[in-house]
């Protein structure tokens, strides 16, 4: 590492899948389509929570908060992995490609967070029915979502600012966004305070919440055993098993890409990660959500309804108008 040329990095040139050229056309018509499903799903998610008055529960104010984060996230780095597979400019500033490893690192901790706050209600719910308006109330999780946002931010800050403070002996990022991996790969020496942090400190911000489930999931399964009822079990499998299945499509990501060293980065496998956990997971997301629960189903279709008989009245009210 130590005879590689230093360089003053003004700008990054992101080859994306390179490693794929022949695939790009029909990977890119794949990814667009999967991008414009998950906006649309998770913004319809988030229509449909605001607007219906029998998802106005603390449950659901934090699914829209979740839909929210996907299409952030999404948007963060797929229109741009999109327009460096045609053939333009690749290239991306330093400032701007440190800005994007900010926002990026800053929703996904943001996701792992809101996951846990979901634990919480539901074990809440569970656990305590008799109590659940008075222990989990839209305040508290109002409070839970600032925090969470003011914790995630700093630490993407902390993290940011490490990598600013980089030697970085080429400019050649092997990855579709600025991602701290590929990143802490084009170092100079090796970034032993870097990954010092991201197995301590970012350990307890980023897997925390994962713990946390755990706990939460832990209790739940205890007050289960307790009650010995069938309807709890019933209550429980209901309300459980999307988040269940969110929680494992984003940790079994995050682990697999973030909690290695840097040594074992394998270019391919992580590119095949990466467009799971920024493409395929906040698509799936509100198809889990919305397929798997009865109360957001209802909410569709009662929107759906009201659209259908808007659009059916507004003919004849014109032709009113006009005689």
């Amino acid at each position: 590492m130590a005879t590689r040329n230093r360089t003053e990095v003004t700008e990054f040139v992101l080859l994306g899948l390179a490693s794929w050229p022949e695939m790009q056309p029909i990977i890119f018509g794949i990814v667009l389509a999967m991008y414009l499903v998950a906006v649309m799903g998770n913004a319809l998610l988030v229509i449909v929570v605001l607007l219906d008055s029998k998802l106005q529960t603390p449950m659901y104010f934090l699914l829209s908060q979740l839909s929210f984060i996907d299409i952030f996230l999404t948007t963060i780095t797929v229109p741009q992995m999109l327009v460096h597979m045609l053939p333009v400019n690749r290239t991306i500033s330093f400032n701007c490609c440190i800005i994007q490893l900010f926002f990026f690192m800053t929703v996904g901790s943001m996701e792992g967070h809101l996951l846990a706050a979901m634990a919480y209600d539901r074990c809440a719910a569970i656990c305590d029915p008799l109590r659940y308006s008075a222990i989990i109330s839209h305040r508290l999780c109002l409070r839970i979502t600032l925090t969470s946002w003011v914790v995630v931010s700093l630490n993407s800050l902390l993290y940011s600012v490490l990598v600013t403070r980089l030697t970085f002996c080429g400019n050649e990022v092997t990855h579709f966004f600025c991602d701290i991996t590929p990143l802490l790969k084009l170092s100079c020496t090796r970034p032993v305070v870097n990954e010092m942090l991201i197995f301590t400190e970012g350990v307890a911000v980023v897997v925390s919440p994962f713990f946390f489930i755990l706990g939460s999931y832990a209790r739940i399964g205890v007050a289960i055993v307790r009650k010995h009822s069938v309807a709890v079990l019933h209550k429980a499998l209901s309300t459980c098993s999307s988040h269940v299945m969110v929680v494992l499509l984003l940790y079994g990501s995050v682990i697999r890409m973030y909690l290695r060293p840097s040594s074992s980065y394998d270019l391919d496998q992580d590119h095949q990660i990466a467009i799971f956990y920024t493409v395929v997971t906040p698509m799936l997301n509100p198809l889990i959500y919305s397929l798997r629960n009865k109360e957001v189903k209802g909410a569709l279709q009662r929107l759906f309804r009201k659209l259908c008989i808007l659009g059916n009245f507004q003919p004849d009210s014109q032709a009113n108008r006009e005689w």
